[in-house]
């Protein structure tokens, strides 16, 4: 699964600087970054953070949403809030099926930015968590799914999307050993060419997907201990939080990656 990421304005522009539009990066800094919450040195879904991400309806120029996605079918705030908490992530298997990622899966999909992500590790009825990112320090882009939702109170827009969640890889399945699940979770990650491929709308992407997740994804990762992101100890959304910390409880075999 992916619940708590962390992500700078730096990160989140990555993609915008590539159509090298000097003014449309000037504008996004000034008219959406300060609609966003950013930075993020740790965030949880459950906050529904406000971030930036780039849609298959113009790639290269973001838009602030807020993160659980919401289904445009959803008629009331109460069932808005009955259903957020459950649509921070999409399982890339069932995308196609559940009914509140179907349209998007086919009509809307996006990719968020991110610095890394967190994760927790269970070891010895403890739980430990990791900051893993990009071995190369670049951001990560992660597969989501957004959708448009007209709020029925004020008739307003919200923009909502949903991370993309896949099978862990040899890594993350030593990382995300929760055994409360039936197989380790990661963020879906793109490499940078798959990231046209997923943005790109096509009638049969349910077809292409395939392809697209048995390509060769040369996102190399790499992973060390934080501090505690729960409970009494956290310290909050402050810079130092993805800093590594030693937990001399961990025996070697565990951090071997």
């Amino acid at each position: 699964m992916c619940y708590d990421v962390k992500t700078s304005l730096e990160a989140q522009l990555k993609r915008a600087k590539r159509s090298q539009d000097l003014k449309a990066i000037e504008e996004i800094v000034e008219k959406l970054a300060p609609l966003t919450d950013l930075p993020l040195h740790h965030a949880s879904g459950f906050s529904h953070p406000e971030v930036l991400i780039y849609t298959n309806d113009d790639p290269f120029y973001p838009i602030v949403a807020t993160w659980g996605l919401i289904p445009h079918w959803v008629n009331s705030v109460e069932q808005q809030k009955k259903i957020w908490n459950s649509t921070l992530n999409a399982r890339v298997e069932t995308i196609f099926e559940k009914p509140a990622f179907r349209d998007a899966a086919n009509e809307k999909r996006c990719i968020l930015y991110v610095d890394g992500f967190f994760e927790h590790h269970h070891y010895n009825d403890k739980t430990y968590p990791f900051f893993i990112r990009r071995k190369n320090n670049e951001p990560l882009a992660l597969a989501a799914l957004w959708s448009e939702w007209i709020h029925p109170e004020h008739n307003g827009t919200i923009n909502s999307f949903s991370i993309v969640t896949t099978v862990g890889n040899g890594m993350m399945a030593k990382i995300h050993n929760n055994p409360k699940l039936k197989e380790p979770r990661m963020p879906l990650m793109l490499a940078d060419e798959m990231e046209e491929q997923w943005l790109t709308s096509s009638a049969d992407f349910e077809k292409e997907l395939e392809g697209l997740l048995s390509s060769n994804n040369n996102v190399v990762l790499q992973a060390h201990t934080v501090g505690k992101l729960r409970g009494k100890s956290y310290a909050g959304n402050i810079e130092s939080i993805a800093q590594e910390v030693v937990y001399k409880e961990l025996e070697p075999e565990e951090l071997n990656f």
